[in-house]
This record gives C-alpha cells, sequence and structure tokens, in this order.
C-alpha cells in the first residue's frame, strides 16, 4: 500500500510541474522546448520518459590480412533490446545468406576467411553498426575502417656495407605501410633477436649501433602476412677495424616529417656515421630535450628519438645534432599531431509541442577541424526549409510535426577519425483544458503590413471577452501546401498583433490566430491566406562560410551554395579586411573556396562572401574571423643597451620588436654574448617574453664583452640585434654613494667652441659611469651634455664669439649626480685668427683630443600617437644618404615635461633612427632632443622638439568634497570640491549626483550640471532633517572621469517659530511686520516696548495714509478736466521732477504712503507663506554671490500674488528638482546701456483700489506678466561672463528714495502696479539735450540720502554700488524709528506746500 501511495504521489507531482511548462511554453514568445530532466506530463495522460537508448561498444579501425577472421564489435543498450544490423559503404548487408559474415548474439560482426586481391576486395570498407527498436527509433555507430594487407611489396630491399666497429649501420627494408607490422629480420637466414643496440624503426629498417665483429653477415627481411612469406635479397654487412683516424659525420637516417595522432607513439630516426663515433641529442623548437629524466622521451639505439603517447604540445620542429668533438651537423623535421572528433558540447533530449521550433546543439574540436553531418533515426538529415543547420553545426528544426519525433545524432568526422553523440525528442499532447470557459476564435484576423519577408497581422478580441486584457494568443501559420504548421506567441498579455519574420518572397502563406486563458486554448480563427511580395530574384546568403589559416600569410575560405540562388549563380565575390582598419578588399571566385594570400602574419582578418547571379549581387554572408598563423620574428629587439654594473656583472635592457614585426606572441628572449677576444666561444641565455632586461654575472675584471638579442616565438628565433659591447670593471668599486668631484677641470676658449678637459675624481674607488657638463651665457644650467666615463675631454661648439660661458662638471653614477666643479671662459671674438693650441693635460688616463667631433642629429621630429606615446625620428648627416647604420654608433634620447620646475631629464639608448618613448602623461607637453655617440665620441644634443599628449578622460575623481549649509538658509547648501589629481586634460565642467537614497541606482539620482572649471555650487530646496548623498564627477573632451566616493550630508533641523527658515504663524490679513530689529535671525520674540511702538507706528501709519489720500483727492479736483494736464499732474505725482511720457488716460495720482509703506516694509518682514525660500535678505558682494532672497509683501490681498522664486545667478544655484529661478521684477544691471526705453501706463492684471489701479509704469512689457525691461532677458544672463549685481530701484523723487534692493520671491509672475519701475540706467527724459545726468537714490528705511548721479550711459563703478547697498542691511532702534516718524512728518509738510503751490 505504500508503495501504491508514492506512486499516485509520484504521478500527481509529474503532472503538476507538466501543467505548468505547458502553461509557459503557450504563453512565452517562441517558447522553447523542454530540456531533458524529468517528464513533464498532461493530467490524465500516461507518463512518456526518455528512454535510455545507446551503444555500449562500438566498431573501431582493424587491420587483417587475407584469409584471416575478423571481428567488428558492437552492442547496444535499451529496453526492449535492439535490433542490430549492419551498414558497409552506407549499404545495408544481407547476413541471412551470408556464409562469410554472421551477426554474433551481442551484436557483433563477424568475418571468416577475408577475401583480398588485386581486383576482388569485398570485405575492405567501411562498417556501420544500426540499433533499432520499435515503435522508439533508430541510432547509428561511428563507422569503423576494415583495411586488408596487400601483397608484400618491397620498395627498398637492404644492400651490402661496411661499417667501423663502433660505428652505426642501418639495412633498408621498406613495404607497403599496411605491412609494416609483419616485417621481421634474419641473420644468415637465422631470426634476428632486437635489443637495445639492434632495433627496427617503424618503416622497417634494421639499425645498429656501436657495431662489433658479432654483427657482421648476411641480412635479409622477411613478410609474413597470412600467406607464404616473402624473403627480401640477402646483404652482407662488414665489421671493420677502427682505423684510429678521423673521417667526416654523415647521416645515414635523417628524420622526415611525420603526422601521428594524440594517443600514438612515433619514432624519429636519426643516424650519424663518423669518427671519432659522435653523439646525437635533440632540440624541440630551439629547446634542448631531456632525454634521461623524461618518462615519455627515449633516446633509441643509434640516436632516433621516440615519444610515447603523442599529445597536441609535442606537434613541432625536431632538431637532430650530431657532435662528434670535430665538427657538428643537424637535420630537422616537423611533427604534426592531429586529434581525432571529440564533443564539447552533445545534443540533450527535448520534449516540444507540435509547430514549435527547436535546437539541437553540437559542438566538436578536433585536427583537422571536424565537419558535422545530422542523421534522424538512421537517416541523413537534409537541410530544408524546417530543417536547418545554424550556428555552424546546431540543428534546427522549425514547425514540430508528430513525425519528428525519434533519436537524433551528430556525427562528427575528420581525417583521423569520425565520433557520434545522440538525443531524443519527444512530441507531447497538449495538456486538456482545465474547468472554465475558454475563450472564442479571435475576430477580424487581417494582414496589416505585407512586405517581401515579413507580414504583420492584427485581430481584435475573441466575442467572449471583449476586454482581452489577460488572454495570450499564439499564430499558427504554413506554406500553402506543406502539412508542417509553426507557431509565433505574442510577447504580452492582450497584445492583439505579431510580426511573422523570416518569410519566402511571393509566397502564399496560411495564417490562423488562436487565444488563451488561464483555462486553456479557445477556438481557432478561419484560415487567412496572405502572398508575400516579390522581390528582385537575388541570390541569398551562403550558408556554412567558413575559414581557417593555412600558413602566417595566407588563409582559406570555405561556402557553400545559397539555398535560394535564384537562377544560376555566375560567380562568387569574396571581401576581406583587417581587423581594425576600414579599408575592405575583395576579390572574384568561381568556385566554392578561396585561398588568399600576401597576408600579414599573426593578424586577424573578417572574411563575407556575396554571390551573383544574372540580376546582380545578393545577401552577404555574416563575417567570419580568423587569425593568420604566427611565425619567426621579422625584426630584432629594439633599443638594446648595456650597463656595467661591476667587475663581473653586466646588466642589459631592451624593447621588443615593433609591433608589426612580432609577428605572433613573443614568448622569450635569446642573449648570446661573447667575449670581444674570442668571438667563437659564444654563450647562449634564455628569458620569458615578458622580461625586457637581464643581469649576466660571471664575468671576467676589465674584459670587454659582445652581446646581441633575438626574439622567440612559438614558431622559433627571429633576426638579432647587432653586437653591442661593454667591459666590465677592473676592480668592485662603491656605488652606494655619488662620485667625489673631478681633481681638475680646464677650459680653452675659441671662437665659437671651448675645449674643455678634466681629471677623475682623486677617491677611485667609487664607480663613476660618467660626467656631466654644463654650460651657459651666465649660468651654467642652460646646456647639459653626458658623456662616457672613460672620456677626459670635450668639445663645446656652436658658441657665441665674444661671449662670457659658465661651465660646469659633475660625476655621475646610479646614485646620483655628484659636487660640481666650476670655470668660466670667454670665446674670442671673430677677428681672433690665432690657431688652436691642441694640448694634453698631464694627468692619467687623458687622451689626445679628437680633431672631428660627432655632428649632433638633426630634424628631430616629435609624433604624437597617443596619450602617453610620442614617436621621436631624427636624421643623422654623418650617415650615408640612404641613412643606413653600418658601425656601432648609438642614440641617445632625452625627455622631460616642459614644466619650469622640472629640470630631471629621462634618457634612452636606441640604436636606430626611431625611438618610441612611452609611460608619459596625458595632455602634457614634452622637449625632446637627441644626440649621437660612436665609440669614445659624443656629439652636442641636438636641437629640441616638443610634443604634447593628447588627452585622456580623468583617471580620479574630484577631491576634497565638502557639503555645507549655507549661513541663514537652512533649505540651501554649498557643495566645494577640488579638481582632480589626475585630470589628464581641461576640464570643461562636473556632474554633482545627489540623493537620499546612497543605494539607489545612479540613474535615479538628481544631476545637477556645473558648466566651466567652477569648485562651488548652490543647491536650494533640499528637505529639512533629511540625510543627503553627494557625487562628483569631472569631464573633459575626451568624456566622463570616475565619480568620487559618496560625501552624506544631514539638512538641518526645523527650529521653532521665527527660526531659520521656519514659517511663522498666520497673524491675519491686518498684521504689519514690526519695523524694529525684532527681525533676528534666531527669532527672538519681540519685547513689549516693542510692541507698543508698533502700534503706534500703525496709527500713525493710518492717519497719514488718511490725510494723503484727502489732500491728493482735493488737488486732483481742482485741477483743469483736460485729459492731457491729468495725465502731465499723474507723472509727476509719482516721479517727482523728472518728467515721463504717458499714453493712459485718466491717471489717478498714487498713494505715495502706500508705495512707501510696500516698498519700505518688505525687507524685514518675515514671510508667512508656509514655504518661505529664505530669511533673511544677503547683500552680494560678488558676481557669484547674488542669492534669491524672500521678498514677502505685508499680509493684505496681494500677498501671495505678488510672491514668486527670485532670480537666482545661473552659475551658482539650483533647486532639488532641477528648476530654475524665474527674473526679477526690477534690476539694476551695471553696465552701460542707451536710454531707449519710453514711458507709458499699464493696466494692472490685479484687484486693486481705484486709487491704485494705474501707474506709470516701462513700455516694454515682460512675456511673463511683470511690465518690466530693467534686467537683462534670460539668454544675455547665460552669454554673459559673469552675473553682475542688481538691485530694486525706484524713481528718483526724494519720497521715493528708500527702496531695498532685492529680488522678489516666488509666486505666479504677475506685476503690482502699485509698484513704479523704471530702469536706472535706462530713463529717457522727454528732451534728451537737458537731462544728461540723472539722478538716483538707494536708501534704506527712514534715511534719506542725497540723490546719487548716474551718469547715462556709464555704469556706476561696482566697488561704490556694492558700499551702497551694503547699507540696507542696517536695522533700527525704537527712539531711531522716534527720529524718523519725525523726519517723515517734515516730508508731509513739503508735500502739502508742494499741491498748494
Amino acid at each position: 500500500m505504500a508503495a501504491e501511495r508514492g506512486a499516485r504521489r509520484l504521478l500527481s507531482t509529474s503532472s503538476f510541474w507538466l501543467y505548468c511548462l505547458l502553461l509557459l511554453g503557450r504563453r512565452a514568445p517562441g517558447a522553447a522546448a523542454a530540456r531533458s530532466g524529468s517528464a513533464p506530463q498532461s493530467p490524465g495522460a500516461s507518463i512518456r520518459t526518455f528512454t535510455p537508448f545507446y551503444f555500449l561498444v562500438e566498431p573501431v579501425d582493424t587491420l587483417s590480412v587475407r584469409g584471416s577472421s575478423v571481428i567488428l564489435n558492437c552492442s547496444a543498450y535499451s529496453e526492449p533490446s535492439p535490433k542490430i544490423e549492419w551498414k558497409k559503404d552506407g549499404t545495408f548487408l544481407n547476413l541471412v545468406s551470408d556464409d562469410r559474415r554472421q551477426l554474433l548474439p551481442d551484436g557483433s560482426l563477424f568475418i571468416s576467411n577475408v577475401v583480398h586481391s588485386k581486383h576482388n576486395k569485398p570485405d575492405e570498407g567501411y562498417y556501420q553498426c544500426v540499433a533499432t527498436v520499435e515503435s522508439l527509433g533508430t541510432i547509428v555507430s561511428r563507422t569503423a575502417k576494415l583495411t586488408v594487407a596487400g601483397l608484400p611489396r618491397f620498395t627498398s630491399q637492404p644492400e651490402p656495407s661496411s661499417v667501423y666497429a663502433g660505428n652505426s649501420a642501418i639495412l633498408n627494408c621498406e613495404v607497403n605501410a599496411d605491412l609494416v607490422p609483419f616485417v621481421r629480420w634474419e641473420q644468415n637466414r637465422q631470426p634476428l633477436l632486437l635489443d637495445d643496440r639492434v632495433i627496427k624503426l617503424p618503416s622497417g629498417t634494421l639499425v645498429i649501433s656501436n657495431a662489433t665483429e658479432g654483427d657482421s653477415g648476411l641480412y635479409r627481411c622477411v613478410v609474413e602476412s597470412g600467406g607464404p612469406p616473402k624473403y627480401s635479397d640477402e646483404a652482407e654487412l662488414k665489421v671493420l677495424p677502427d682505423p684510429e683516424v678521423t673521417s667526416h659525420l654523415v647521416f645515414l637516417k635523417q628524420p622526415s616529417p611525420l603526422v601521428r595522432v594524440i594517443g600514438q607513439d612515433v619514432v624519429l630516426p636519426c643516424v650519424a656515421s663518423g669518427l671519432p663515433t659522435p653523439a646525437i641529442k635533440w632540440m624541440k623548437n630551439e629547446e634542448a630535450l631531456d632525454t634521461e629524466s623524461s618518462e615519455r622521451l627515449v633516446l633509441l639505439s643509434g640516436g632516433s628519438l621516440e615519444i610515447s603517447d603523442v599529445t597536441e604540445d609535442d606537434a613541432g620542429t625536431y632538431f637532430c645534432i650530431a657532435d662528434n668533438g670535430n665538427e657538428t651537423i643537424e637535420a630537422q623535421a616537423e611533427l604534426t599531431v592531429q586529434a581525432q572528433p571529440e564533443f564539447l558540447k552533445q545534443p540533450t533530449n527535448i520534449y516540444a509541442h507540435e509547430s514549435m521550433d527547436i535546437i539541437f546543439e553540437c559542438e566538436v574540436t578536433g585536427k583537422p577541424t571536424p565537419t558535422v553531418k545530422w542523421v534522424k533515426n538512421g537517416d541523413m538529415v537534409i537541410p530544408s526549409d524546417y530543417f536547418k543547420i545554424v550556428k555552424e553545426h546546431n540543428l534546427q528544426v522549425l514547425g514540430l510535426v508528430k513525425s519528428d519525433e525519434g533519436f537524433y545524432q551528430c556525427i562528427a568526422e575528420n581525417d583521423v577519425g569520425n565520433a557520434q553523440a545522440g538525443a531524443q525528442l519527444i512530441i507531447l499532447e497538449h495538456a486538456p483544458a482545465t474547468t472554465g470557459p475558454l475563450p472564442s476564435a479571435p475576430r477580424d484576423v487581417v494582414a496589416s503590413l505585407v512586405s517581401t519577408r515579413f507580414i504583420k497581422l492584427t485581430w481584435r478580441t475573441p466575442a467572449s471577452d471583449p476586454h482581452g486584457d489577460n488572454l495570450t494568443y499564439s499564430v499558427f501559420y504554413t506554406k500553402e501546401g506543406i502539412a508542417r504548421e509553426r507557431v509565433e506567441n505574442t510577447s504580452r498579455p492582450g497584445e492583439m498583433q505579431v510580426t511573422i519574420q523570416n518569410l519566402m518572397p511571393a509566397t502564399v502563406y496560411i495564417f490562423r490566430v488562436m487565444a488563451q486563458n488561464k483555462h486553456g486554448s479557445g477556438e481557432s480563427s478561419a484560415p487567412l491566406r496572405v502572398e508575400t511580395q516579390p522581390e528582385v530574384q537575388l541570390p541569398g546568403p551562403a550558408p556554412n562560410i567558413r575559414a581557417y589559416a593555412v600558413s602566417p600569410t595566407s588563409i582559406t575560405v570555405m561556402w557553400e551554395t545559397p539555398l535560394s540562388g535564384n537562377g544560376e549563380i555566375q560567380n562568387y565575390k569574396l571581401y576581406y579586411m583587417e581587423k581594425g582598419t576600414d579599408k575592405e578588399q575583395d576579390v572574384d571566385v568561381s568556385s566554392h573556396s578561396y585561398t588568399i594570400n600576401g597576408l600579414k602574419k599573426y593578424t586577424e582578418y573578417s572574411f563575407r562572401v556575396v554571390a551573383y547571379n544574372k540580376h546582380g549581387p545578393g545577401v552577404s554572408t555574416q563575417d567570419v574571423a580568423v587569425r593568420t598563423l604566427s611565425d619567426v620574428p621579422s625584426a630584432a629587439p629594439q633599443n638594446l643597451s648595456l650597463e656595467v654594473r661591476n667587475s663581473k656583472s653586466i646588466m642589459i635592457h631592451w624593447q621588443p620588436p615593433a609591433p608589426a614585426t612580432q609577428n605572433g606572441q613573443i614568448t622569450g628572449y635569446k642573449i648570446r654574448y661573447r667575449k670581444a677576444s674570442r668571438k667563437s666561444d659564444v654563450t647562449e641565455t634564455l628569458v620569458s617574453g615578458t622580461q625586457l632586461s637581464q643581469l649576466i654575472e660571471g664575468l671576467d675584471r676589465g674584459t670587454e664583452y659582445n652581446f646581441r638579442v633575438a626574439a622567440l616565438t612559438i614558431n622559433g628565433t627571429g633576426p638579432a640585434t647587432d653586437w653591442l659591447s661593454a667591459e666590465t670593471f677592473e676592480s668592485d668599486l662603491d656605488e652606494t654613494r655619488v662620485p667625489e668631484v673631478p681633481s681638475s677641470l680646464h677650459v680653452r676658449p675659441l671662437v665659437t667652441s671651448i675645449v674643455v678637459s678634466w681629471t677623475p675624481p682623486e677617491n677611485q674607488n667609487i664607480v663613476v659611469r660618467g660626467y656631466a657638463i654644463g654650460y651657459g651665457i651666465g649660468s651654467p644650467h642652460a646646456q647639459t651634455i653626458k658623456v662616457d666615463y672613460k672620456q677626459r675631454y670635450y668639445t663645446i661648439e656652436n658658441l657665441d664669439p665674444s661671449s662670457h660661458y659658465v661651465i660646469t662638471l659633475k660625476a655621475f653614477n646610479n646614485v646620483g649626480e655628484g659636487i660640481p666643479l666650476y670655470e668660466s671662459a670667454v670665446t674670442r671674438p671673430h677677428t681672433d685668427t690665432s690657431e688652436v693650441d691642441l694640448f694634453v693635460i698631464n694627468a692619467p688616463y687623458t687622451p689626445v683630443p679628437d680633431p672631428t667631433p660627432m655632428m649632433p642629429p638633426v630634424g628631430v621630429q616629435a609624433s604624437i600617437l597617443s596619450h602617453d606615446t610620442i614617436r621621436i625620428t631624427w636624421a643623422d648627416n654623418s650617415l650615408p644618404k640612404h641613412q643606413k647604420i653600418t658601425d656601432s654608433r648609438y642614440y641617445t634620447v632625452r625627455w622631460k615635461t616642459n614644466i619650469p620646475a622640472n629640470t630631471k631629464y629621462k634618457n634612452a639608448n636606441a640604436t636606430t633612427l626611431s625611438y618610441l618613448v612611452t609611460g608619459l602623461k596625458p595632455n602634457t607637453l614634452y622637449e625632446f632632443s637627441v644626440m649621437v655617440t660612436k665609440g669614445r665620441r659624443s656629439s652636442t644634443w641636438s636641437m629640441t622638439a616638443h610634443g604634447t599628449t593628447f588627452e585622456l578622460v580623468p583617471t580620479s575623481p574630484p577631491k576634497d568634497v565638502t557639503v555645507v549649509s549655507k549661513e541663514g538658509k537652512p533649505k540651501t547648501i554649498i557643495v566645494n570640491w577640488q579638481p582632480p589629481s589626475e585630470a589628464n586634460g581641461k576640464i570643461t565642467g562636473y556632474i554633482i549626483y545627489y540623493s537620499t537614497d546612497v543605494n539607489a541606482e545612479i540613474h535615479d539620482w538628481v544631476i545637477e550640471p556645473v558648466v566651466g572649471n567652477r569648485l562651488t555650487h548652490q543647491i536650494q530646496e533640499l528637505t529639512l532633517d533629511t540625510p543627503y548623498y553627494f557625487k562628483i564627477q569631472a569631464r573633459n573632451s575626451k568624456g566622463m572621469g570616475p565619480m568620487s566616493e559618496a560625501v552624506q550630508f544631514r539638512t538641518p533641523k526645523a527650529s521653532g517659530s521665527g527660526g531659520k527658515g521656519s514659517r511663522l504663524p498666520d497673524l491675519g490679513s491686518d498684521y504689519k511686520p514690526p519695523m524694529s530689529g525684532s527681525n533676528s535671525p534666531h527669532g527672538s520674540p519681540t519685547s513689549p516696548l516693542d510692541s507698543n511702538m508698533l502700534l503706534v507706528i500703525i496709527v500713525s501709519v493710518g492717519v497719514i495714509t488718511i490725510v494723503v489720500v484727502v489732500i491728493i483727492a482735493v488737488f486732483c479736483t481742482r485741477r483743469t478736466t483736460s485729459h492731457q494736464k491729468k495725465k502731465r499732474a499723474a507723472c509727476k505725482s509719482v516721479n517727482g521732477s523728472h518728467k515721463y511720457k504717458g499714453n493712459s488716460k485718466d491717471v489717478k495720482p498714487p498713494d505715495l504712503w502706500i508705495h512707501h509703506e510696500r516698498l519700505e516694509l518688505k525687507p524685514i518682514d518675515k514671510s508667512p507663506d508656509p514655504n518661505p525660500i529664505m530669511t533673511d535678505t544677503p547683500i552680494p558682494r560678488n558676481s557669484q554671490d547674488i542669492t534669491p532672497v524672500d521678498n514677502s509683501l505685508d499680509s493684505n490681498i496681494h500677498q501671495r500674488r505678488n510672491s514668486y522664486r527670485g532670480h537666482e545667478s545661473e552659475d551658482s544655484m539650483s533647486t532639488l528638482a532641477g528648476r530654475r529661478g524665474m527674473r526679477p521684477k526690477m534690476m539694476m544691471p551695471f553696465d552701460s546701456q542707451p536710454p531707449q526705453q519710453s514711458v507709458r501706463n499699464t493696466p494692472s492684471t490685479d484687484t486693486m483700489p481705484a486709487s491704485s489701479s494705474q501707474t506709470c509704469c516701462t513700455d516694454h512689457q515682460d512675456p511673463e506678466g511683470a511690465t518690466s525691461s530693467s534686467y537683462l532677458a534670460s539668454s544675455q544672463e547665460e552669454d554673459s561672463g559673469q552675473s553682475l549685481p542688481t538691485a530694486h530701484v525706484r524713481p528718483s523723487h526724494p519720497l521715493k528714495s528708500f527702496a531695498v534692493p532685492a529680488i522678489p520671491p516666488p509666486g505666479p509672475p504677475t506685476y503690482d502696479p502699485a509698484l513704479p519701475s523704471t530702469p536706472l540706467l535706462s530713463q529717457q527724459a522727454l528732451n534728451h539735450h537737458i537731462h544728461s545726468v540723472k539722478t538716483a537714490s538707494i536708501g534704506t528705511l527712514g534715511r534719506s540720502r542725497p540723490p546719487m548721479p548716474v551718469v547715462v550711459p556709464s555704469a556706476p563703478e561696482v566697488q561704490e554700488t556694492t558700499r551702497m547697498l551694503e547699507d540696507s542691511e542696517s536695522s533700527y532702534e525704537p527712539d531711531e524709528l522716534t527720529k524718523e516718524m519725525a523726519h517723515l512728518e517734515g516730508l508731509m509738510k513739503d508735500l502739502n506746500a508742494i499741491t498748494t503751490a
């Protein structure tokens, strides 16, 4: 019972998983078939699982002889047992009536009495085992070759010969290859016993080494291949006594090229003869082989090399070297190792449904590259529209039908052998629908777009489900007349269109659509017949294009005939291109393969093929890429230099050959060196390919050595450099400190040169590697020349006559330069024609000066190659015209950055007329010069060449990122930083990223761009008491650099009432802001004294307002009723003594106290707005300090309507949302502008009292509704070099001189007509010739100031204006307010006098 329950539980679990799989398969677009695993199944259906069906034993290649018996093994496993059959050369064998061939019980094939003759070979051929299980399928084994040895034929026979005792002898006996295993030898017609001294080579040749008298006799070889033995001719071998005289070395048997398969054994023959008896040693690819310690390498008798169990690494060139002390000879042969096909990825079992598309994957390797074919149930799969070979070896089956079920096998084959791997395909039935309604057929299926190779279908939802949001759809289609149907699924629920790709032109297709819901598939729509558009009959792409390298300079490309040739293919065009270039070449080809020669070695190329028919070129194939084979380097290493370390060692430095001449991966370098006196005794050292220097130790003291270096690849050794010499020291000297000062320095001035001579330091126990001579007019640091440590003189040339030169001499070594010795000299004038006296300083080791100094190189040029590499080239006038170096001269290149503080040069030696300087800094100016040295003579430094390396993206982030809160504005922060330490170019801007989530994706962070090289930025409107994270990224012309580490900053908390940035309580519409200093930044409460004073001020203001209104009303009624007079009176009342043009009728004079209140109380009014931007009014100190301020109005009906965001400097401020501030109502630009503005009255859009509904204002209307022309347009502000300080100004009437410069707060951009405003520098008088100087006043609360003259068009100095603006920050005590009130009363009296006048 327990077992029954377990089985039932297993059945239900399998059914559940199959149901899930089927649902996924219907919903996923182009649903992939299920791979091998537990078998999915439909509920209620019988479980179908993959059946194990495979070969236990497969036949192998077999060699037989005529008349013998052969067994070809084969055994397959399956339940039930399979039926075994055999094929020979692709045809089934009829074993029932065959009396010589029979099937053994395990499935093996037994062949008795093999038949083989010259004209009848019925048994030789290729055999294949076929296993079949009814109702399941068929599989085939690998093919096995049965070879029958033919009749013996001797291609060479032993010949009489003689050999000296102790030497080696060979006797040839070569037969057809399949009979070699049947060859044996006889001596004096007796079987010859083989041992370590007497061996038989695989070819049948007999080798006798260390011959003795007993080896004399008659020899013959015998072939026994089943029939009567066949004997060769007899040959006598004579062993002669040792003549004790030398004889030349000769090869009796040389190695020949061989091809072997991995796992086989190989013998490379090599037998030499000569006196004295030679010794044999082997090398592979320039490396000596150790046959004594290796288990796989054995040196056979006579010198042949045997390699057991060959691997791919054994392939290469082998050298046999015979040496008897007097002479050496060598021979070489290539060993090629092949590999049978092996599977890197085998096909896997697949579950699928009808109409689906599947792919069997198969990936193989082998050498030569295997070809792949597919077999289904034992029959070859022929590529067609529904069976395709994709991605070189994979099999794709389109539109599955039930008959596709069975076993599929991938068979790989090359010259060495073949292999097979298979998988099973099971076609499942669709799961029955679950309980519930199924959708009806989709409606109105139409082809909305028909092209040559695709069709777009659309439809409407089924009538059963008008919304159809949860429905998915499957589109089934097939060619007309073809039973095989394919399916394409919609990509998401509710989608009602599908585009069917990869169709054939001018072909009729049948389409139907089916909807699915959670219960299953519904009804199918009616078939829709659609024909694709015809197209020009051009060939399709050539399939199965492949390419492989044949040699270091040639590649073979192969392809097949296009499946859709659309007529006869006339020819093909093969396009090829070197990778990394854009120059494509082509060649016309008439066959299906082509070998391109003359390519670059070890270089990657891409290939594609286009087929042509009578209509023209067809569709191109995809590109295939392949690299040519490597080869030995074609050039020597570069820049070889020697450095003597001490008396017994010399350090060698070099650079790799030029990349174009390396011809492969450099695997090592071969260093050869010898004493200059013994050129035949060469020592050799190998170093790795990454090593560019080597210390040669164990040298003799005071000895000159020659060195040369060659580069190696896996193919061999390239050319070596020229020999370069260096001499070791006589004794070991100290190089832990710098040399001492030279013992003497002498100078002899000539007209344009100075001869300098010196003696070495007295302490000669310290290493001196050379001398540095500095010279210049008045200073010895203008030029520096370095000479060899053996040199004792130098002629400084190209000097100016009659000039005073200072000369310094320093000895140097690897530690540094020693103490300098100074001398000065004055060159002779031009008129001095006295002869030069050559002299010798009486000091040891002082040679006679050379009368012909070296000329410096000319034409030095610096070619910038990249951000860190510059190529230096030059010419040498002392060389022949072809500029070919034939002697041992070398050049020294020096360079340094062009920074005055950095005067340290770097040097390098070169043996050619160019040098590649690497490791430079990006975007840095360098200067270069070159000198030539030959023996003990050196030239002066050449003229300098300059070069600036290319820019590179910044490689380090901005540093020292700090974030601080702006004082008085808790919602505004200031970000500061320093440029990146590795900018690698001119910084053109920064990007600030900030977010409240440090782990958020970077594209979710808010971005703030900063243009130019500024190092500070402000960000506004942040949330209080919130942690923010900031990162900064620098950019230059090459791109963006790395981001800085995230810096955290928490905005301040919201303080209590009246605190920074906090919202004041709503005190009602009648509330008047305090006029004392109670606007404390800390929001301290108002004192009782301030409150009393406030009441007095409010009452006084009210009384004065009423009085002013009455006076103005009386005044206006007494005036003439002429409209023109009213306009002049109104403008005069508003603008004081200035006269302006007006164009509005019935303008009533504004209430001056109302204007005063609006203009004067704003700067000290706390904003009752719930989101004030700022609470104080910072006065700008420079062009980047202008910030928005809260200019809240008093609590009247226009309090919020007239508020809007203050203007902000584009370069210095932003908000969290990235918004930009709107323009201020009134600004005073401090630059020169001609007064061109006329003045008119503009009606207000606000609801205002009649007495203040109209006013005189500027002629230009702001596009956002603010009637102001006193500020620059947005584009002008952004284009200007800096943001100029601005301030609010009012007409220059003395009563209007209380405006505090500020920028309006945010709000709708409407203009308050009660605030007349005119540009300070753009006012235009009625008479241009009268008002050349105008006055304006920027005052503070309660303090009148004398008018400030403003000369038009000149602007006031910025410093002066800034000083005036600073006064607006003043606050007042209560007693000061009393004085102010008294002053206001005096002003009112003046007003009465004016109105009655």
